[in-house]
């Protein structure tokens, strides 16, 4: 199971959080985050991908901050289009789009990302970007029929531990926890 920890700000967290068996680390590059980060002065081992997460942002100024934090993979948070993924994709990224989903939620909004997407992750829908703390209810999950593999986001803690090695899906991956 992948382990993605999100939010990371404070060196002495990142320090710590680099000497645990996770596989990726997200880094959040939307101004309107209390977790926003603008600077990365821990290094961080290479078998943990560096993961930005960007909310409607510009393709040129997603491209500068991959480039100055050594981004190996881009989470997308926003209302990204298709042909913006494409133009990511063709860079050379790993990509996770991101979905927020309530009990109304079409699944076939995630069909056309399947041709870019690495993963989808999928989050409580909320009226702001960004993550909210709060957990949907998992049987949603039964409506998706793709084959993208997807992180399971959306106020998960170590209360959670048996309900989320128990959980069942042909395409869960891993955990998205903050």
């Amino acid at each position: 199971m992948l382990i993605k920890v999100c939010g990371m700000k404070y060196a002495d967290n990142i320090k710590a959080l680099s000497e645990a068996d996770i596989d990726l680390m997200g880094f959040i590059f939307y101004s309107k985050s209390e977790r926003f980060v603008n600077e990365l002065t821990v290094s961080i081992p290479s078998h943990i991908k560096r993961t930005g997460v960007f909310v409607n942002c510009t393709v040129e100024d997603l491209l500068d901050k991959a480039r100055s934090f050594q981004l190996d993979c881009i989470q997308l948070h926003g209302d990204e289009s298709l042909e913006y993924c494409e133009e990511l994709k063709n860079k050379g990224y790993k990509l996770i789009k991101v979905f927020r989903l309530d009990e109304s939620f079409d699944f076939n909004e995630t069909k056309p990302f399947e041709i870019v997407a690495d993963y989808f992750l999928f989050d409580t829908k909320a009226k702001q970007y960004g993550g909210t703390g709060k957990k949907f209810n998992w049987t949603i999950l039964q409506n998706y029929k793709g084959d993208v593999p997807f992180l399971l986001s959306g106020g998960i803690g170590p209360e959670d531990h048996e309900a989320v090695t128990t959980f069942q899906h042909k395409s869960f991956a891993g955990i998205d926890v903050n």
